[in-house]
């Protein structure tokens, strides 16, 4: 099959042909369909986030399936699914508290000393977040995709394996968001648009979008936002504690910078929360002060949504269908594999929302 393969951080990928493995016991192949290009692979291929090479990185996806392994009680062959790069163990003290998307567990990989999943000639390639999807096939456990309603369009659907199963999920699951209630997003890429348009679905009241590209902020308002607002402004935060009264119930970061940030925890009321989604370079740190310990506020991360996502996959499904989900307004471009150097390079300028890696 053709894959995008990364042999050095801060190189680009290169398209080569590489041999995927055929599913053994709890194991599926699939075909891959489209591919969102999330900020997240960015930092592994600039360095950001150390790998494992060669690799393929891709980890918004969905596709069909093609085989599937002895076991494989979950989905069969022709199904529609989307992936998650947070596969579940289902049996740690993670999945069965309910906190699925924190399982780490290494039986959802084969096991050292079996055949890898993936070689390039005599090399093995390492599997980047359990997936590896720029690639023409993905080889995964079952418990790292979700069979999906035959009629959702695919191009769509891939975004749900990451943006937005993040930015909604910060809303339905991590924050829990009570209609009536004000929400700042701080950036309004793909996770952030997500929040924004969760958060109109769970009935908040007043929710402020915070950018710097004027274009990006307008998506906001067509996607729920009530309020937008330049991030670069000197005094961005000190207007969203006015357009609020006091500040807002929750805030989510969706960009990654420590300086994000302390925008998230600035805009607060007392007693509310900043949830912090943003992939940081890994020597940050963010904190409260005494007086936001003082005034109740609280500061959480939110890995992927909180996700619980056979479950939350679908009914993001479901919502687009019924037209209260927009998935359409995110997507910037759609291009071949062959153009992903074209597209991390857009990620890197900071201009566009989402693009897509669409397979024939």
């Amino acid at each position: 099959m053709k894959a995008a393969v990364l042999f050095e951080a801060n190189t680009p990928l290169s398209i080569e042909d590489v041999t995927v493995s055929k599913p053994t016991a709890h194991e599926v192949l699939i075909r891959t369909v489209a591919v969102g290009v999330c900020r997240s692979d960015l930092h592994f291929v600039d360095g950001a986030y150390p790998h494992a090479m060669p690799t393929i990185p891709g980890h918004e996806a969905c596709g069909v399936v093609e085989a599937i392994g002895d076991e494989v009680r979950g989905v069969k062959v022709g199904d529609h699914v989307v992936t998650c790069l947070s596969a579940f163990c289902g049996q740690c003290e993670f999945c069965v508290t309910g906190r699925m998307s924190l399982c780490i567990d290494a039986s959802v990989r084969r096991p050292k000393g079996a055949a890898p999943r993936l070689m390039l000639g005599d090399r093995p390639i390492a599997q980047m977040l359990n997936l590896s999807a720029y690639a023409e096939m993905m080889l995964v456990h079952e418990h790292a995709c979700v069979a999906i309603d035959r009629d959702m369009p695919m191009d769509r659907a891939a975004l749900l394996g990451c943006a937005i199963t993040t930015g909604a999920g910060a809303v339905f699951n991590t924050t829990d968001v009570t209609p009536g209630e004000t929400v700042c997003v701080v950036g309004c890429g793909g996770i952030g648009l997500a929040a924004v348009n969760a958060a109109k679905i769970a009935g908040a009241g007043k929710i402020i979008a915070l950018d710097p590209v004027p274009e990006k902020r307008a998506m906001a308002e067509k996607l729920g936002a009530t309020h937008s607002i330049d991030a670069l402004s000197d005094t961005a935060a000190d207007e969203v504690v006015a357009i609020t009264k006091g500040g807002v119930h929750h805030a989510i970061e969706a960009v990654g910078r420590a300086q994000s940030a302390a925008t998230a925890v600035k805009v607060l009321r007392r007693g509310g929360t900043a949830t912090i989604l943003g992939m940081m370079p890994l020597g940050e740190k963010v904190g409260l002060s005494a007086m936001d310990l003082l005034s109740g506020k609280r500061l959480q991360g939110g890995f992927m949504g909180s996700n619980r996502f056979p479950v939350d996959i679908p009914r993001l499904v479901d919502f687009y269908m019924r037209g209260l989900l927009d998935l359409d307004t995110i997507i910037a471009d759609r291009m071949p594999l062959e153009r992903i150097n074209d597209a991390f390079d857009e990620l890197r300028r900071g201009d566009t929302t989402r693009s897509v890696i669409t397979f024939s």
